[in-house]
């Protein structure tokens, strides 16, 4: 079990490194895509969300490709497919802000979403390669790595956005192309053959189904949760650069309002797996959805830059437990033969959902503006509780 536990935390720390330099691609597509998208529209700027929403839902078209090609040829390969998708995405976005074309900026983005998906799937592949008793470390371990997006991704917006001067932001998406490179390169060092997010034995339990396992209440609720979760965030995140630009404030003041909300969306998972194997998961998900909704309630107090950027802190630890603690509940919800079917379908279902959050965060914002982003926050977590509060209870009454 040792040994089995120091080679899991080895690909877990090459994990956590691809994270920390491929997902750092992630904050930069967020928090320039709705400015880049405004800065490219003419007078109509209501769509200017949208190539977020590409990025979105290129993650959600790519979750089961991303799943299959991963099955199919192993981690090692499969990631470092992964990253050539990224840089594509990043070219074609680049080109795309030269030529003035919309449209072919969220192709770029939707390209580069894409990309994102065989990051997603980081923490499952961690999971899979871990002993039962360090699962749980071992995802928190690989969203770790994203301290470094939080400080990353943001710093490269602020250096290259005027790096290619009259033409602006198109250094920040060409920074995809380096960052995709580097990512390979860390990504090499998996042991080809070993950790391919398959098991090398063979499974006693045969593969249920996908419709029986997604009606297991441990799946429908980790998946609701996961869902609410990670939609709310982005919802509010795309907006909260419009609205504070909106207000008075910079650019550079918006993009290090990401920064901080990066931060501390990932700076919590040095000790999240810890708190999940001493508290469980469903409690730590609870406590996400009460820190999303002190985002919403710090957000409606004002507009002061401050207000701002507490609210997407509170925003990005909401986030954290609640998507990490999610995530883990879903891993105890299918066998190791059906995980190929369930983290694909899990993965499709999320950013689907995550992409018409991003979307609507564009249109609430322009016609109600940022109050109602933040008003949507109160129902969605509220029916999050209310659904792990019934699996809580449905569990003790079978225990009992």
């Amino acid at each position: 079990m040792a040994v089995a536990e120091a080679e899991a935390r080895r690909t877990a720390l090459i994990y956590a490194t691809a994270m920390a330099i491929v997902g750092s691609v992630a904050p930069i597509a967020i928090s320039m895509g709705a400015l880049t998208g405004y800065y490219l529209l003419d007078a109509d700027k209501s769509l200017a969300s949208a190539p977020v929403t590409s990025f979105n839902l290129g993650v959600a078209l790519g979750a089961l490709p991303a799943a299959a090609v991963l099955r199919k040829i192993g981690t090692r390969g499969g990631f470092m497919f992964g990253t050539v998708v990224t840089a594509l995405g990043g070219a074609i976005a680049t080109a795309a802000i030269f030529a003035g074309n919309f449209w072919l900026f969220a192709l770029g983005l939707l390209v580069v979403g894409g990309g994102g998906a065989f990051v997603q799937q980081l923490r499952f592949a961690a999971a899979d390669d871990a002993p039962a008793a360090f699962k749980a470390r071992a995802i928190s371990f690989v969203m770790a790595g994203g301290i470094v997006t939080a400080i990353l991704g943001p710093q490269i917006v602020i250096f290259t956005r005027e790096l290619f001067a009259p033409v602006m932001f198109a250094g920040s998406f060409a920074s995809m192309i380096v960052l995709a490179a580097v990512g390979a390169v860390v990504l090499s060092f998996l042991r080809p053959g070993v950790h391919s997010g398959q098991s090398v034995q063979v499974h006693a339990e045969p593969a249920r189904p996908l419709a029986e396992i997604v009606r297991q209440p441990q799946f429908a609720v980790a998946l609701l949760c996961a869902v609410s979760t990670y939609a709310l965030m982005t919802f509010v995140m795309t907006g909260a650069p419009l609205a504070m630009v909106g207000c008075g404030f910079s650019p550079d003041e918006a993009t290090l309002g990401i920064s901080w909300h990066v931060m501390a969306m990932f700076a919590p998972s040095f000790f999240t797996g810890r708190l999940i194997m001493r508290y469980g998961a469903e409690k730590i998900v609870a406590t996400g959805l009460v820190l999303l909704i002190a985002c919403g309630v710090v957000a409606l107090s004002g507009i002061a830059l401050w207000q701002f950027w507490t609210a997407l802190i509170l925003l990005g630890l909401g986030w954290n437990f609640g998507f990490i603690g999610a995530t883990a509940m879903v891993t105890n919800a299918y066998r190791p033969s059906e995980k190929g079917r369930a983290q694909g379908f899990h993965d499709f279902v999320l950013f689907s959902s995550v992409a018409v959050g991003s979307l609507m965060s564009g249109v609430t914002y322009n016609t109600y503006g940022w109050d109602m982003l933040n008003w949507v926050i109160f129902p969605v977590a509220t029916l999050c509780l209310v659904a792990l509060g019934m699996l809580i209870l449905r569990r003790n009454r079978v225990a009992a």
